[in-house]
């Protein structure tokens, strides 16, 4: 199957944001209206949380989909992806900071030290911001690629830090969390599964074969 040309990913990575920006707007616009029902805070940090960890693992799953056979080009939506992540992410950590705390920084201090749910969220978030700092490619060659691979594998630990924070938040139905939990082990073990392969010299059981159409195809990277 012939790859999308750079315009069509273009146009798909602006599509990908306009789709992306969709939930906060709905958020907005409810604030606006006063239709976020009793507890407009609540819904606002419940819902920047959820869509924080879904692009959060949609920007994890590319890299193993991007390997099976013609889906190299997923790799070109990734930091899209991953800066919706973050935008969704500082939103939800301003819900926390503005509404719940009021910038009180002796009790936020206090909530991150006696509240694990609240420690495992700032974790992630804290992890986010050198990831979303230093996402675009000059970054990348300043840091060198193998130092910015290295940083950027932390993004499995901030993953695995919010979905902790979405486990220990909920008290009684944890079948979100659980659902979000079994997507990360998932792309998990398809990453350790590379890497094992990697290691023995064997191709990856995702790995794109070359394309006789189109030889020159770029490979999807780390």
């Amino acid at each position: 199957m012939k790859p999308p040309s750079e315009a069509t990913i273009r146009l798909l990575n602006r599509g990908l944001f306009v789709a992306g920006t969709a939930p906060f707007l709905f958020l907005a616009a409810g604030g606006l209206t006063h239709g976020l029902g009793a507890n407009p805070v609540e819904t606002i940090s419940h819902g920047s949380g959820l869509w924080t960890l879904r692009f959060l693992l949609g920007t994890l799953a590319i890299t193993p989909l991007a390997r099976f056979p013609g889906g190299h080009w997923l790799i070109h939506l990734r930091r899209t992806t991953a800066l919706l992540a973050f935008f969704y992410a500082c939103l939800h950590v301003s819900s926390y900071l503005i509404f719940d705390q009021l910038f009180d920084a002796r009790e936020i201090w206090r909530d991150i030290v006696r509240r694990p749910f609240i420690s495992a969220g700032m974790t992630s978030f804290l992890i986010m911001v050198p990831l979303a700092a230093t996402s675009n490619q000059a970054m990348a060659r300043r840091l060198g690629h193998r130092n910015w691979r290295l940083l950027h594998r932390w993004v499995y630990v901030s993953a695995a830090a919010g979905v902790f924070h979405y486990f220990w938040l909920v008290k009684r139905d944890t079948s979100g969390p659980a659902l979000y939990a079994a997507i990360l082990a998932i792309v998990l073990c398809l990453r350790l599964d590379e890497a094992t392969r990697r290691r023995a010299g064997r191709p990856s059981a995702t790995a794109p074969r070359p394309s006789i159409a189109d030889p020159s195809a770029p490979q999807p990277t780390d």
